[in-house]
């Protein structure tokens, strides 16, 4: 199981606004810190100590912190890759490096006597992983992390993330990436459209992004990325984060019947193993509800997300459940009782078969 984490930002708000923050985020089961030191300037390092006061209050309740920097800081420091000691005794458990050297420097840093990790940026891609590798590695001491971008339109593609993803994930290493809080409202520099990985997550809601990345087997750790998530967003992507099987929103048909809202409702579903290109099937409920009565309702045709209940004039088949991968002619015997949210369509993709999934219904849009 992974781990969820939250982003503080020293240099962009108080130590106690902070640590509230890491205590609120702690009280719901996170257990990761992301902070970055890139937009310290040579006259903010007195900032160091501020740092510190909220890693130390991080480690007090069980909170691992990395530390985004890049070469020049090291510079700016006054210390270098060979010795991490500053950042050892900071109390962090890692360093990202967000811009890195030639390969043979984050190879020797993953030695350091501290133990910190060294946690890699996943989205330069290429061949710099490999190419780190070379030069023997301790992995026990190397992970990686997904970058996330301010600027809209500027997010990574699902192929692109997914082709990163799996370079490290071919070598066992330990992967993360960050979603955005829509309740958030700053990150570590002024231009915020959103911190996010993936591009198409930026307009969604958290739990909708968690479970993407918590369901889609390329990723293992998911941090919110900007400061400070109300209560409702770090209730629901914990929430998300902590699912056992993908959930779906249903936006209902007025007047949908009692007995098919217990056929969406009441049990969790089961995608039929032999696989079609069209619906995604439930079987079983034709089996719990095969005694009940589903004469024929909004039997209009068919588009993708919706959610179908095969009615009485199907014979043995009344009462199955299925979601539309397609648009479908309907000859009356479905019913259309209700469609997957609009925001939830992707999630669709993430539901194998013979995996279970849960429906619910959405807030009323």
């Amino acid at each position: 199981m992974g781990e969820l984490g939250i982003s503080v930002y020293p240099s962009r708000a108080s130590v106690t606004d902070n640590i509230a923050y890491i205590e609120k985020a702690a009280s719901y089961g996170y257990t990761r810190i992301f902070t970055s030191l890139l937009e310290l300037t040579p006259d903010m390092n007195d900032l160091l100590d501020q740092y510190k006061q909220v890693i130390t209050r991080g480690n007090e309740l069980g909170m691992k912190t990395i530390l985004d920097i890049n070469p020049e800081l090291f510079e700016q420091l006054g210390t270098s890759y060979t010795d991490l000691r500053l950042f050892a005794e900071m109390g962090a458990w890692g360093l990202r490096l967000d811009l890195g050297f030639t390969g043979a420097e984050e190879a020797q840093m993953t030695h350091n006597p501290y133990g910190l990790k060294i946690e890699l940026n996943m989205s330069r891609g290429q061949h710099y992983l490999d190419l780190i590798m070379d030069f023997g590695v301790n992995r026990d001491n190397l992970i990686g992390s997904h970058n996330f971008y301010p600027q809209r339109w500027t997010g990574l593609g699902r192929d692109y993330f997914a082709e990163t993803s799996q370079q490290y994930r071919r070598y066992g290493l330990r992967t993360a990436a960050f979603v955005n809080a829509p309740s958030g409202t700053f990150g570590p520099w002024p231009v915020s459209d959103g911190l996010v990985s993936l591009e198409d997550h930026r307009n969604l809601p958290i739990a909708t992004q968690v479970q993407e990345l918590r369901f889609n087997g390329l990723v293992d750790d998911v941090l919110i990325a900007d400061a400070f998530a109300d209560d409702d967003d770090l209730k629901a992507a914990a929430e998300a984060f902590n699912r056992t099987m993908v959930g779906l929103r249903v936006v209902e048909e007025p007047l949908v019947s009692d007995v098919s809202q217990a056929v969406m409702y009441r049990q969790p579903q089961m995608y039929r193993g032999d696989r079609s290109d069209y619906v995604l099937r439930s079987t079983q409920t034709r089996v719990k509800y095969k005694q009940e009565h589903f004469p024929a309702f909004n039997t209009v045709d068919v588009t993708r997300g919706d959610v179908l209940i095969d009615n009485n004039d199907y014979g043995r088949y009344k009462g199955e459940l299925q979601i539309a991968l397609r648009d479908l002619p309907n000859d009356g015997r479905i019913n259309v009782v209700g469609h997957i949210h609009p925001e939830d369509l992707t999630l669709l993709a993430l539901i194998e078969p013979w995996h279970g999934f849960t429906l619910q219904p959405a807030k009323k849009m």
